[in-house]
Order: C-alpha cells, then structure tokens, then sequence
C-alpha cells in the first residue's frame, strides 16, 4: 500500500515539474532578443538542476520536487513574436539557390596530406597538415603518400569523397577531426 502511494506521489510530481518545464520553454523561446533567451534558458536550466534525485522517501519527493516546480514556474510571460526572418527561411533548404547564394557555398577544398595509417580492416586514416583527420569509409584500394595533395568534395546525402586531381577515382570518407 505504501509503494503505491509513493509511486503516485512520484508520478504528480514529476507531471507537474515537466508542465512546469514545458511551459518555461515555451515561455523563453518566444523571446525575441538572443540575450534574453539565453539568460531565460540559463535560468529555466539552473532550476533544474537544483531538482532533488527521486529517492524512496515520499514527503521528502513531493516537499522538494514541488519547490522546485514553483521556482521554474516563477518566469514571466511575454508575447509571442516570431522574427520574419525564420518564416523566409523555413522549408527553404530544397529550394534552389541564386547564383550568389551557390557562389558561396563550398562545395570542395583541397588539403595537404601529413600522415596516412591503416587500421586493421584495411581503411585509411588519413592527417593533413591542417590538423584535420579524415577516414575512409568504403571498402575500395586508394594509393595515397605523405605530401600529396588531396580533394575533398561534398557529395549527396551529407556524403564526402576523396581524391587525386591525376586519377578519376574517390573514395568516401568521414571526418574525426
């Protein structure tokens, strides 16, 4: 019987600090200025962290985690606005860009390649001079060496492929630096 009663206090308590929270969310991003979001944020945050860990003792639950709930509770209200700004940019990542827009989007570079290992299945880890550390994430033969210089180029899905301006092949990679 007493389990029951201090796992439904636990359950009140707990529906009433993430109401508290949400609310408190939504009451700090509908702040327009970034400044005052954060500081919203970095309250709503210290609160929580101030919230007690459930341990089996319910008055101690409900005393403290309720105390807790009020003080996320106790931030104002404002109206909500939207900047026009997210509404123009919302969706606009399928659409197709002007020419000024692709002009400064970079699609390859070109790097200097320090170091190369291969791990135990046989893929390349690649270091570059600029302290970047790329491996290779398909299964194909690469003949690279140190001091060659190297393309690497976005591909689709998020994908990389490296290459050799000499040869007309790439091989994928990901970056772990």
């Amino acid at each position: 019987m007493r389990i029951s009663w201090i796992t439904a206090a636990a359950i009140l308590v707990s529906a009433q600090a993430s109401a508290g929270l949400e609310q408190g969310l939504a009451t700090c991003s509908a702040k327009a200025d970034k400044l005052d979001r954060l500081i919203c944020y970095d309250t709503l945050a210290g609160s929580v962290k101030s919230a007690p860990k459930v341990t089996s003792d319910a008055t101690a639950i409900s005393v403290t985690s309720v105390a807790a709930v009020s003080k996320a509770q106790t931030v104002t209200a404002t109206g909500t606005t939207v900047p026009a700004n997210i509404e123009d940019e919302f969706g606009r990542a399928g659409i197709k860009k002007d020419q000024e827009e692709a002009d400064k989007e970079i699609n390859k570079i070109y790097l200097d390649v320090d170091s190369i290992k291969k791990d135990v299945y046989g893929s390349l880890k690649i270091s570059f001079t600029n302290g970047q550390v790329w491996k290779q994430s398909d299964s194909k033969r690469f003949k690279l060496a140190a001091g060659q210089t190297v393309y690497i180029e976005k591909g689709a899905f998020g994908a990389f492929y490296l290459g050799v301006k000499e040869r007309n092949s790439t091989i994928k990679v990901k970056r772990l630096k």
